[in-house]
């Protein structure tokens, strides 16, 4: 890449820093099936992946014109937290990514509050992100509306154009890309090994990567090199 002015760099959560995809959609598939409602995982890929629940049970609801349990999100959150507790890990590399940035970061995600802090504490990467963290529950619209990204940006009083955003979903891409920003997609998640990137000429722009290790090769200046570390404030 060109070495573009980056001054905030924006993570989502779910596949990027943590690898967590394989393990929701198992739950959600399963939460499914016992409502009667039986999906595939491809399916959950193509239409789930990177959107808030509402949106997705919405999704269900008008798709298979079904009336989902009362109880259903609750007890898809609560097997969901279970199974994170014991099986939940970063993806590979992404500490060291974070312990040597140079720019301010944060998260921006469709997950809820209590999911996002949940997965960030059980991973370590809580400290990496303090307060700065915004959920699709802060904005009217979530991905692949803009609305989540320039949220963001404001809040962190960082420009637009000059926010990287690591994203692996579809919406999050279209959200990202619509809010003017540069876009990476990071396909090294569990849920994208196998799965081909898709030859879509909305994402034409968007880098695609899935080793952490390429991060810094790709963008050497959002480094932090030792001689700076005095000059990097909050880190």
């Amino acid at each position: 890449m060109q070495n573009p002015e980056i001054d905030l760099v924006i993570f989502d959560c779910d596949g990027v820093l943590i690898d967590s995809e394989m393990i929701s959609s198992a739950i959600l598939i399963s939460e499914l099936e016992a409502a009667g409602i039986s999906v595939t995982f491809d399916y959950f890929r193509r239409w789930f992946l990177g959107r808030s629940f509402p949106k997705v049970a919405e999704s269900v609801r008008r798709t298979f014109d079904v009336a989902l349990p009362p109880d259903f999100e609750e007890s898809y959150r609560n097997r969901l937290f279970q199974a994170f507790s014991s099986e939940l890990k970063t993806t590979p590399g992404v500490t060291d990514i974070l312990a040597n940035l140079a720019r301010p970061a944060c998260v921006a995600t469709s997950s809820t509050p209590a999911r996002v802090e949940k997965s960030l504490q059980l991973t370590g990467l809580t400290g990496f992100f303090g307060d700065n963290v915004f959920t699709a529950s802060e904005v009217k619209f979530g991905k692949p509306a803009p609305d989540l990204f320039y949220h963001t940006a404001r809040q962190m009083q960082a420009e637009p154009e000059r926010c990287l955003v690591i994203e692996d979903s579809g919406p999050g891409l279209e959200a990202a890309l619509a809010a003017g920003m540069i876009v990476w997609r990071y396909t090294g998640g569990s849920h994208l090994i196998d799965m081909p990137v898709e030859d879509d000429c909305r994402f034409a722009d968007v880098t695609n990567f899935d080793n952490w290790a390429e991060f810094f090769e790709m963008a050497p200046q959002l480094k932090l090199h030792e001689q700076s570390i005095g000059d990097i404030s909050g880190r």
